[in-house]
């Protein structure tokens, strides 16, 4: 059989279209995931240029608030300014000393004027500069005031999401700090650092061992391992032991017998040590790393990532059963629970949280509009719902009954989530009402105890600032 003479112009020809589609897959990968990092970092000299060109826009809440904004002196100098002080600090950011929040993660746009052509040949035939554009955020007044005033002096961090379109509605982390005075009080910043993080965004950035708000993909994992899982029972008698390790409940005495439901509603920690036990731990893990651990999350804003380090080739009986009530090596962020917790109240679709909601220019018209992103479904409908009831439970026959007599109906998860000789740190996720979910919570109190003294009275003002 005689060779095709032009079998080697095909072969130079398939390896130049190869090189093409890789080319224009990196770009394509370039341009949804890394031009925001590239455009935004501090080595980019265009940001310099466009600084001498524009003066940089206002940042606003949903409600109409101004959060952050430039005045220009008499002598031409800017000010940066944050009529809100420290309440929107860390989402908000700043943009001296190290830009952070929306200062950094939008600063290219707030740099870009697009006002009306024949405005900015004025401009810059004078000689002055344009103004820029302002980014309007998905941020609510009155709930971040509500978040901030409830956490009180205390260290830790809140997030309000809208479930069904991944909106957040109020971000706060503490201690906080004065963005208006960050100059002044950087080297005393820098020195709380180590004890205090004033600095860091808890919110977003902070990781904890999640407590028993994790028992929720525990109760997801043992469904998924075992179709009869409505006839799960265990008798709790206050205490579970393995290989000279006993791990007990918060009750003592015990819940005797329990099923699925309510061993969720209780918090019991022997059902759920006894659950982690029997798990495979290899599809324990994927399901973990399907709700997004030990990945980067799909945000904007500088985030933690969470970790779920739980495998069967290198985890004992002992760390498993941790493991399963939410303790062992697994941690979280806030706004990572808060996206679990939301995904729960969408009927097991996770949307992608954002926290811009357009870009105006000078005039109000619109430069750009952000849109709710479906990012994933990590579990069905029917998983959604049924752990959903068990969640209305913890508020109606459990850990959350602080909050059952509110008029709108909430269902939630507590956590007290143990770290050494500290007291533990106070958890709760939830969301409301329970048949339509307009709104979820994620709330972290450090040091202080459990999840139903601090964490629960917290959730519950904020729900009655969002429905009154």
């Amino acid at each position: 059989m005689k060779n095709d003479p032009k079998k080697p112009i095909y072969n130079v020809v398939y390896i130049f279209i190869g090189l093409f589609a890789l080319a224009m897959g990196y770009f394509a990968y370039f341009i949804v995931f890394r031009s925001n990092d590239i455009i935004n970092s501090t080595y980019n000299k265009r940001q310099y240029v466009l600084a001498e060109r524009v003066i940089r826009g206002e940042i606003r809440s949903a409600d109409g608030e101004t959060l952050a904004k430039t005045m220009v002196e008499e002598d031409g100098s800017e000010i940066r300014e944050y009529p809100y002080g420290d309440l929107f600090a860390h989402v908000v950011g700043r943009s001296t000393m190290g830009r952070s929040g929306l200062e950094e993660s939008e600063n290219i746009r707030l740099l870009t004027s697009n006002i009306n052509p024949i405005e900015q040949m004025y401009y810059d035939l004078t000689g002055v500069k344009s103004p820029g554009d302002h980014i309007i955020t998905t941020l609510n007044t009155q709930l971040q005031q509500t978040a901030y005033e409830a956490l009180g002096n205390y260290r830790g961090a809140v997030v309000v999401m809208e479930p069904s379109t991944g909106k957040i509605l109020a971000m706060v982390s503490k201690p906080s700090y004065d963005p208006n005075t960050i100059d002044e009080d950087w080297e005393k910043l820098v020195e709380d650092e180590e004890e205090e993080s004033p600095l860091l965004n808890r919110a977003a950035q902070g990781l904890y061992p999640p407590g028993s708000t994790f028992k929720i993909l525990t109760a997801l994992a043992y469904m998924r391992q075992n179709p009869s899982y409505e006839s799960y029972e265990y008798d709790c008698d206050g205490s579970i032991e393995e290989n000279g390790m006993v791990i007990h409940d918060y009750s003592r005495k015990g819940h005797g017998k329990i099923d699925l439901q309510l061993s969720l509603a209780k918090s019991c920690n022997t059902s759920f040590a006894s659950i982690g036990r029997s798990l495979d731990l290899d599809q324990f893990h994927a399901l973990t790393e399907d709700f997004l651990f030990n990945k980067y999350l799909p945000v904007t804003m500088a985030s933690g990532k969470s970790s779920f380090p739980l495998q069967k080739a290198n985890s004992s009986k002992k760390e498993a059963m941790q493991t399963a009530i939410g303790q062992g090596r697994t941690l979280i962020t806030p706004l990572h629970n808060a996206m679990l917790v939301s995904t729960i109240a969408n009927g097991g679709a996770m949307m992608r949280p954002y926290v811009v909601d357009r870009v105006e220019n000078e005039d109000g018209g619109k430069v750009k509009t952000f849109t709710p992103q479906l990012y994933s479904k990590p579990m069905t409908a029917m998983e959604a719902d049924y752990i959903a009831e068990m969640m209305r439970k913890v508020v109606t026959d459990g850990s959350a009954t602080k909050l059952k007599d509110m008029e709108v109906e909430v269902a939630g998860k507590t956590g007290s989530a143990e770290h050494g000789k500290e007291k533990a740190h106070s958890w709760f996720i939830g969301y409301a009402p329970f048949d339509n979910p307009e709104i979820a919570v994620s709330i972290v109190v450090e040091s202080v105890g459990t999840g139903s003294e601090y964490a629960v009275p917290i959730a519950r003002k904020i729900f009655d600032a969002y429905f009154n």
